[in-house]
């Protein structure tokens, strides 16, 4: 299993640039950041600053989405990137949240995004495509290589990951969840005759080394907020209809609305609603044994890849102890 760090790209820059940088010093391979240029800083500057500090982390947005840019400029920053050190760039993407909501847009349709990630890797690989109903290709791009990652969790969206995608991204680390999702995307490939080992199972959820559970609780009450507005339009095209498990539906029911504002962050007003059991069940808490434990039962599930959102007041001691003991178990 591989692993990375996701932060938000909050000023000043050379701090999001030092975590990332320590991140590869305690083994992870991956460093990623949200993608929303309303609420944080543009991710895109600060990868060219990541890239210059570190060897061999891969970086990239968790998650960028179709509309933010057109897709020309979003894969020639891809393939800017990658020219000048070395195809070291992944790309999460998905419909988008709260890089759309904040500006008063509502998330792209599938059929956008179907469309967006075909037309991003085709063009930071250096071939033709056609965009806007013209023919367009990077001339300038060499050896381009990207891979599209999409973040998903309904039974559509994770149809179009096992299609098309590279990778899978999971934002929970519930086993049932990741069972149940993982399942689907691996059908959907073969149903489209693609080998479903090829595609990247990553999980991205928050994780916190200590043992003061109450307060690790209260740290990371913030995720399910954040995992909340997607599954709330789930509910919304779905129903409870049975189509989407109830471990992931269930526990929206007292949500009222949503400050994004406060988004990623602990101490999130909006998740109140968000009880210690989804915290337990969505995170990573407790000791490094735990931590290793949930670990293993992901690795079994087919998970590749464990993304960690690094958010609370504790953060260097959740890195170190990953760096030391917790990435070498796994």
């Amino acid at each position: 299993m591989d692993f990375g760090v996701v932060l938000q790209t909050d000023p000043p820059a050379r701090d999001v640039v030092a975590g990332l940088t320590a991140a590869e010093d305690n083994g992870f391979r991956y460093g990623w950041t949200f993608d929303s240029c309303v609420l944080w800083q543009e991710p895109f500057v600060i990868y060219s600053q990541v890239l210059a500090a570190t060897k061999h982390l891969m970086v990239g947005p968790m998650v960028t989405n179709p509309s933010t840019r057109d897709w020309s400029v979003t894969a020639s920053l891809f393939a800017t990137l990658n020219d000048m050190f070395g195809n070291r760039t992944v790309c999460g993407i998905g419909r988008g949240d709260s890089a759309r909501r904040v500006i008063g847009q509502p998330p792209a349709s599938l059929a956008t995004l179907k469309q967006a990630m075909h037309v991003i890797k085709e063009l930071a690989e250096g071939r033709e495509v056609e965009h806007h109903g013209t023919p367009v290709r990077i001339p300038w791009v060499r050896d381009g290589r990207l891979e599209i990652w999409m973040a998903a969790y309904g039974p559509k969206a994770l149809r179009l990951v096992g299609e098309q995608a590279d990778g899978f991204i999971l934002q929970t680390a519930d086993p049932d969840i990741a069972r149940w999702t993982i399942g689907s995307v691996r059908d959907a490939a073969s149903a489209a005759g693609r080998d479903p080992d090829s595609i990247t199972m990553c999980v991205a959820a928050p994780a916190y080394v200590g043992t003061n559970l109450a307060h690790q609780r209260n740290q990371l009450r913030w995720f399910g907020g954040m995992v909340g507005n997607h599954v709330a339009d789930l509910v919304a095209r779905y129903g409870d209809s049975g189509m989407v498990p109830k471990a992931l539906t269930d526990y929206i029911t007292g949500r009222e609305g949503y400050d994004y504002a406060h988004h990623g962050r602990a101490g999130n007003p909006s998740t109140d609603f968000v009880p210690d059991g989804i915290v337990d069940r969505f995170c990573l808490v407790g000791p490094e044994s735990a931590h290793v434990d949930r670990l293993q039962e992901l690795k079994e599930i087919g998970v590749d890849n464990f993304a960690l959102y690094l958010m609370h007041d504790d953060t260097e001691k959740t890195l170190t102890a990953y760096g030391k003991n917790v990435i070498t178990q796994v």
